[in-house]
């Protein structure tokens, strides 16, 4: 029998941020937030503008750090880790989707899928393999050589998914990953999100105010004020 600790893949203790800003005034973004993922689950984080969402996302990828508690990704406390050694577990356990897709201009869609692995001591050949049939599965094929100035919205959202998980994440972190795609292609995104979450286990967290977004999802976790709402 598989223990319950085992079965959870995200957990925040008690995850405090408090931003200090030069007039000294102080922000708490959030309150003590106290969440479980477990492995395999989908969740939809929901709450106004202001809510602590993108600021909780951020504590769980490791991308900033909290002013107190502590985060768990597959029972490791990730703030417990060196520099170096956050920086490679994030890198392998941990894939992250955004509203704006980051993707470098002066590389290729295939290029900006690969970048990820180029941390770990894979042979070059495998790995592009790999990144082309990812890319064809995303309905890119004829896309590997084009720039993202090249491709539409929906299309650089999608590179940037295969670039979330080139190394196979236990974890993905999508922060309004719909937010600059329109009804068609948010269907799409969300569609290669959800496939995903059902083929490979992979445990999602979408911070979205989009109530079809969060329609994907297994359940919704909603924050106010910097706090889980009960």
């Amino acid at each position: 029998m598989i223990s319950e600790e085992k079965l959870t893949a995200i957990k925040t203790v008690n995850l405090k941020k408090v931003y200090k800003l030069e007039n000294g005034v102080k922000i708490e973004a959030l309150k003590g937030v106290s969440i479980e993922i477990k492995k395999g689950e989908m969740v939809a984080l929901m709450g106004p503008s202001g809510s602590g969402k993108s600021t909780l996302l951020h504590l769980i990828g490791g991308i900033d750090t909290p002013t107190y508690g502590d985060v768990y990704i597959d029972n490791s406390n990730i703030f417990k880790m060196k520099d170096k050694e956050l920086a490679k577990f994030r890198n392998k356990n941990i894939g992250f989707v955004f509203q704006f897709h980051y993707l470098l201009p002066e590389f290729t869609a295939l290029e900006n899928v690969l970048i990820p692995t180029q941390f770990y001591n894979y042979r070059n050949n495998d790995k592009e393999k790999e990144a082309k049939e990812l890319l064809i599965k995303l309905g890119l094929g004829d896309r590997l050589k084009h720039r993202p100035s090249q491709l539409s919205g929906g299309e650089q959202q999608r590179v940037a998914i295969a670039r979330a998980i080139i190394n196979e994440p236990k974890v993905i972190l999508a922060d309004e990953p719909t937010g600059n795609l329109d009804s068609n292609n948010t269907k799409i995104v969300m569609d290669i999100l959800k496939n995903l979450n059902l083929e490979s286990e992979v445990s999602i967290i979408i911070a979205t105010h989009d109530n079809f977004v969060a329609s994907y999802c297994d359940r919704i976790i909603r924050l106010k004020d910097g706090l889980v709402e009960n």
